[in-house]
C-alpha cells in the first residue's frame, strides 16, 4: 500500500469513523489523488462525498464544490465540520459580514472545501478569486443535471463546461446517482473529460423495498400505511401543490406530524418545512418533485408516490432517498390507469413534438413498470443497463406475492377486433385512448367524424370503464400483441403475432393484480406487509437503548442548531445499542465515530448505555 493511500486509510478513520471503503471508493480516490479526471456514478447512499472530501484532506489547497442547493451546501458542510473538517459554503444565504469573513478565511487558506452553487462560478470576480486560492480540484456535485437527456437538467449547470477552458491543468471529478449511459456520455462532452476514468457502481440497493398497489380515493391506503410507521420519517411525493397540501392536511388530522413542500409556499414558510422534517420535527413531508435533491437526510425510511411519476429516472432518484444509512427502506407507489390519463394529458399541452414523443415514451415505461408482474428490481435495472443475476430479488411485492395470471382471451379478442377493424374501415390506425372510445360506446367527434359508430366493435366493451381496458391494451402492448408507434403519435397497430391471436383465437393470459376492495375499511389492509417484516439490512438491537441514543442525539443537536443525523446516523446508534460500548476504545470501533466525535458525544454516549444497564440486562444477538 502507497504512503498516500495509508494516509488515506488513516484519515477515514479519524474523521468519518469507517475503517474500510465502500465499493469503488478505494479506485475513485486513488485517481482523484494521482491527479486524473473522474466520472463516478454511485448510488444514492453509496458514499460519494467521500470520493472528493477525503481527497480534499489529503491534498494542499481548495476543493471546490459545486452543488445546486444551499441546503445540500449547508447540510454538508455541518457534518464535516462536525466530523473536524475545515470546510465552508459561499450562497445568497449568507449575510455581507459573514461572506467576507469566509472569503478572508479562503485567502488566508483556512479551508480544504469550498462548496458554491454553479451560478457563482460564472461571475468574473469570483474566477478571479479561484486563481489566488491555490485551487487543487472541482468537484461536480449532481452532475446529471448539466445534460438535457437527464431528468433533472438545469440550465446553470451548462456553465460549468467553460471549467477545462479557464482551468485547463486542474482535475474534475464529476459524480451523480442517476445517469444513462446516454447521460454519461453528455457529462463527459459538456465538461470536456476526454480522459477520464469511469466508474458505474451498481444501481441496485438492497435494503430497499418496491412495491406497487392500486389506488383508491380519500387517502385511506396512506394513513393507514403512515400509521403503521408512526416513530418513522418518510416522503410522500405528490403530483400537484394541492395534493400535498390536501394529503399533509389528512395525516396532520390523524395525529402525524407532517406538513407540505412545493413551489407555491413562501420560500420562508417552504425552508421552514423543510428544517423541521431535516431535525425530526417533521415526521412525513408531502411534496412535489421540487423536494428532495438537496436532502441528506439517511434516515428517511420510507418513500411514498401517491401519484405516478413522469419517468422511472426520476422514480429511481426519489426512491433512493429512504435508507440512505444503508437500513431498511421501503419504496410504495400506488397506481391508477387514472394517472397515466392525467399525465397524457399534460403531455399533450406541450408545444415541441418531440417533448411530446419523449414524454409519451417516458410515461409508457413507468405505466410498464408499474402494471408488471416482473421483478421490480430487475425492471429498474434494465432501465439504467444492468442485468440483475438472481431469478428472484426476495425484496419487492412480485417476487414476494407473484401476481397470479387470468384467461383474458375473450376482452383482449374484443380490443384486437377493434383495433383491426378500424384499420379495416378508415385505411389508417388510431390511438389507443380513440379504441377505448369506440369499445365503450362513446360518442366523440372524432368516433362522429370517422363513422366508427358503425363498426360492429361499437359499444361491445361497455361493462369495463376506460381505466381497465388502458390497462389490457397496455399489457397487449407488453406482450407483442399490438405495437405502439412512437413516431406515428403512438398510433397502435396489430403486430404478426397480434393477427395470429386474432385468427386462432389461442388463450391470452395476463397478470391479475390485486382487487379493489368493496368492504369499507378494505383499502387499510395492506396485503403484502408481513412479507416485509424482516426486510433486508436490519440491524438487532437493544431497542429501549437505542430509543434512548435517539432522544440523546435529539438533545445534542437541538444544543448545537443541527439536524440530528449530523451528530450519528441511525446506523451508528444501533450499533452501539447492540454491543454496548463502554469505553473510547469499544466507542471508536462504531462505524461513523471519529476522534472528533469521540472527543465531543463520547461522554454523553457512555454514559447513555451505563445508565441502561444498570437498569436492564444485556440483550443477545
Amino acid at each position: 500500500m502507497s504512503e498516500v493511500f495509508t494516509r488515506a486509510v488513516e484519515a477515514l478513520r479519524k474523521y468519518f469513523g469507517f475503517a474500510s471503503f465502500r465499493p469503488l471508493q478505494e479506485e475513485i480516490i486513488r485517481d482523484t489523488l494521482a491527479g486524473v479526471d473522474v466520472l463516478a456514478l454511485l448510488p444514492t447512499g453509496g458514499g460519494k462525498s467521500l470520493c472528493f472530501q477525503l481527497p480534499a484532506l489529503l491534498s494542499d489547497g481548495l476543493t471546490v464544490v459545486v452543488s445546486p442547493l444551499i441546503a445540500l451546501m449547508k447540510d454538508q458542510v455541518d457534518a464535516l465540520i462536525s466530523a473536524g473538517v475545515p470546510a465552508t459554503f459561499l450562497n445568497s444565504s449568507l449575510a455581507a459580514e459573514e461572506s467576507r469573513r469566509r472569503l478572508a478565511g479562503l485567502r488566508q487558506g483556512e479551508y480544504k472545501l469550498l462548496y458554491v452553487a454553479p451560478e457563482r462560478l460564472a461571475l468574473p470576480g469570483f474566477l478571479d478569486d479561484l486563481r489566488g486560492w491555490r485551487l487543487r480540484r472541482f468537484a461536480i456535485d449532481e452532475a446529471h443535471c448539466i445534460s438535457e437527456w437527464g431528468h433533472d437538467f438545469r440550465p446553470d449547470y451548462r456553465q460549468l463546461a467553460q471549467l477545462r477552458a479557464l482551468f485547463p491543468k486542474i482535475p474534475i471529478i464529476a459524480l451523480t446517482a442517476t445517469a444513462t449511459e446516454q447521460v454519461r456520455k453528455d457529462i463527459v462532452q459538456q465538461l470536456r473529460l476526454a480522459s477520464a476514468r469511469e466508474y458505474v457502481a451498481s444501481f441496485n440497493r438492497p435494503n430497499l423495498t418496491y412495491r406497487v398497489l392500486p389506488k383508491q380515493s380519500g387517502g385511506e391506503q396512506l394513513l393507514a400505511f403512515v400509521l403503521r410507521r408512526a416513530r418513522e420519517a418518510g416522503i410522500v411525493y405528490c403530483q400537484s401543490r394541492r395534493g400535498a397540501e390536501s394529503l399533509a392536511a389528512r395525516l396532520r388530522e390523524a395525529g402525524i406530524a407532517a406538513a407540505p413542500y412545493h413551489a407555491g409556499l413562501e420560500p420562508q414558510e417552504r425552508t421552514r418545512n423543510q428544517e423541521r422534517f431535516l431535525r425530526d420535527e417533521v415526521k412525513v413531508i408531502c411534496a412535489t418533485i421540487a423536494f428532495g435533491m438537496g436532502i441528506n437526510k439517511p434516515n428517511v425510511r420510507f418513500v411514498v408516490h401517491y401519484d405516478l411519476p413522469k419517468n422511472i429516472e426520476g422514480y429511481y432518484q426519489e426512491t433512493g432517498r429512504a435508507g440512505r444509512d444503508g437500513l431498511p427502506g421501503e419504496c410504495l407507489l400506488f397506481f391508477s390507469g387514472g394517472d397515466v390519463v392525467k399525465c397524457e394529458r399534460f403531455i399533450a399541452q406541450k408545444t415541441d413534438p418531440k417533448d411530446q414523443e419523449l414524454a409519451r415514451h417516458q410515461l409508457r415505461l413507468m405505466a410498464d413498470y408499474a402494471e408488471s408482474s416482473d421483478c421490480r428490481r430487475r425492471t429498474l435495472l434494465a432501465y439504467f443497463g444492468e442485468k440483475f443475476p438472481e431469478p428472484s430479488c426476495g425484496n419487492c411485492d412480485n417476487c414476494l406475492t407473484p401476481t397470479e395470471s387470468w384467461d383474458a382471451t375473450v376482452p383482449a379478442q374484443k380490443l384486437l377486433s377493434c383495433v383491426y377493424r378500424i384499420r379495416e374501415r378508415s385505411g389508417f390506425p388510431t390511438g389507443l385512448s380513440h379504441v377505448i372510445e369506440v369499445l365503450t360506446g362513446a360518442n366523440t367527434v372524432k368516433v362522429r367524424d370517422y363513422g366508427h359508430a358503425a363498426l360492429s366493435t361499437y359499444g361491445i366493451g361497455r361493462d369495463w370503464d376506460r381505466a381497465q381496458w388502458a390497462t389490457l391494451g397496455r399489457e397487449l402492448i407488453r406482450l407483442g400483441l399490438l405495437f405502439q408507434d412512437p413516431a406515428r403519435s403512438h398510433v397502435v397497430e396489430l403486430t404478426a403475432a397480434g393477427r395470429d391471436a386474432l385468427k386462432s383465437r389461442a388463450p391470452i393470459l395476463v397478470s391479475r393484480r390485486p382487487r379493489r376492495p368493496d368492504a369499507p375499511g378494505a383499502a387499510l389492509v395492506d396485503p403484502v406487509a408481513a412479507k416485509f417484516s424482516r426486510p433486508t439490512g436490519a440491524i438487532a438491537c437493544d431497542e429501549t437503548l437505542f430509543e434512548s441514543l435517539r432522544s440523546l442525539r435529539k438533545r445534542l443537536a437541538d444544543e448545537r442548531d443541527v439536524p440530528a443525523y449530523i451528530i450519528f446516523s441511525d446506523v451508528a446508534l444501533r450499533q452501539i445499542a447492540r454491543v454496548y460500548p463502554l469505553s473510547d476504545a469499544e466507542l471508536l470501533r462504531i462505524n461513523g465515530v471519529g476522534e472528533k466525535k469521540l472527543r465531543e458525544f463520547g461522554p454523553a454516549l457512555l454514559g447513555a448505555v451505563a445508565d441502561h444497564l444498570r437498569e436492564n440486562p444485556r440483550q443477545s444477538f
